[in-house]
């Protein structure tokens, strides 16, 4: 009897360790690639073969759409709707106690796993890195987490301190460096920091091995942000076409967001009266969206490596998907380049081209399977059955 007890998990441990047959029968590879008929093989949480469906399947996903996890180049996954429906992301005037804060930042992180993203770049809070090391160690389900910790903009000091302060960001754990070039889209969208602070703050990040990512709406903020070498602009409404072309000469990422405009609009009474968030401000959300169409389709005829981010604040986590539909509705994205976009693109922008974001040996066994075709229907991607991530199943609902 001992030894029977003893074997049992022994014998689940060993079980566990084995590879992993992946069944599909509509495979995107996230690369522009539709494959048919192929089997994945998964071994220690990595993809060790794709092939030929012939072995018998452990998880058989014929009849669905299986892609590379999703990732999601701008979240926020520290905001969230209070008791009281009324949005809250941290401060002084906060009504949450730092534990229930917690708690809703960890339900976010395990909507947008479920939600088919692998993968988020979260930009950012403190409590990001607690996040980011907890789901890295297993301890709570979520999506791989990047994150700046915190940002930098025209009130951080002159250059030399803004130097400074991105070597602290660096020392204190930040996986990236968020500036805000520019003022929200609720305010205009102004230039805000200057050419000198930029080039400090896009420079420093560079000098200490970070990617830098651009809050910038105005043309201005954003052309002084690639002259300075930082990697991505976020947002981009207002970009003209000699901006949008130096982007692409300077391979430098785009991320025009759709959802978080809609999820303000959807959920005004939430935001209304907080901060910026007035009748004015958002009137101005409102007159942006034909803006992000319109950028969207003129940085894909200048070839702009375009990202998917969804800028996903209180409200929007577990909804990401609706990015991909919005890109192809309104802005003009075939629905393979808007999938490509949440996967190699997005993949490549955060340096992670080698792990995530496509289905190949060797890679993550990062996977997400939808029911239906998202090639003939975008909005399959709302009806997500499947999640893996790390070779780890955290979501397995069959088709009714």
């Amino acid at each position: 009897m001992y030894l029977k007890c003893f074997a049992l998990p022994l014998l689940a441990a060993l079980a566990a360790a084995q590879p992993l047959v992946v069944k599909t029968t509509t495979l995107i590879d996230g690369k522009g690639h539709v494959l048919k008929n192929k089997e994945i093989v998964v071994d220690q949480g990595r993809i060790s073969r794709i092939s030929d469906a012939r072995q018998k399947a452990s998880v058989d996903l014929s009849g669905l759409t299986v892609m590379p996890g999703w990732i999601d180049t701008h979240v926020h996954l520290t905001w969230f709707f209070n008791q009281e429906g009324r949005l809250e992301s941290g401060g002084r005037n906060s009504k949450t106690t730092p534990q229930q804060a917690a708690l809703y930042a960890a339900a976010n992180a395990y909507a947008t796993l479920m939600g088919g993203f692998t993968t988020v770049q979260s930009v950012g809070a403190p409590l990001d890195a607690d996040l980011r090391d907890m789901i890295e160690a297993g301890q709570i389900p979520g999506p791989r987490v990047i994150t700046s910790l915190r940002q930098i903009n025209e009130n951080t000091g002159d250059p030399e301190q803004i130097r400074a302060y991105v070597r602290k960001m660096k020392a204190d754990g930040a996986d990236v460096v968020k500036l805000f070039a520019t003022a929200s889209i609720r305010d205009g969208g102004k230039m805000t920091m200057t050419p000198a602070q930029i080039e400090a703050t896009c420079g420093e990040a560079k000098a200490a091995g970070l990617r830098s990512v651009v809050h910038a709406h105005s043309s201005d903020g954003a052309r002084a942000s690639v002259q300075a070498g930082c990697t991505a602009i976020e947002h981009g409404t207002f970009l003209d076409d000699p901006t949008l072309a130096l982007m692409a000469s300077r391979g430098v990422f785009f991320d025009p967001n759709f959802l978080v405009l809609h999820n303000y609009l959807d959920n005004k009474p939430k935001f209304l009266g907080i901060g910026n968030y007035t009748e004015e401000g958002f009137a101005a959300m409102e007159k942006a969206l034909p803006l992000v169409a319109d950028v969207l389709r003129r940085a894909r005829r200048q070839h702009v490596k375009i990202v998917l981010g969804t800028d996903a604040v209180a409200g929007a986590h577990g909804h990401n998907a609706e990015e991909f539909i919005y890109r192809v509705r309104d802005g003009g994205d075939t629905p393979m380049d808007a999938l490509s976009s949440g996967t190699a693109v997005a993949a490549e922008s955060l340096g992670l081209a080698d792990k995530i974001g496509s289905l190949a040996e060797g890679m993550e066994a990062d996977l997400v399977a939808v029911d239906g075709n998202p090639l003939e229907d975008i909005t399959a991607v709302r009806r997500v059955v499947f999640v893996m991530k790390h070779g780890k199943i955290y979501r397995n609902a069959p088709v009714k």
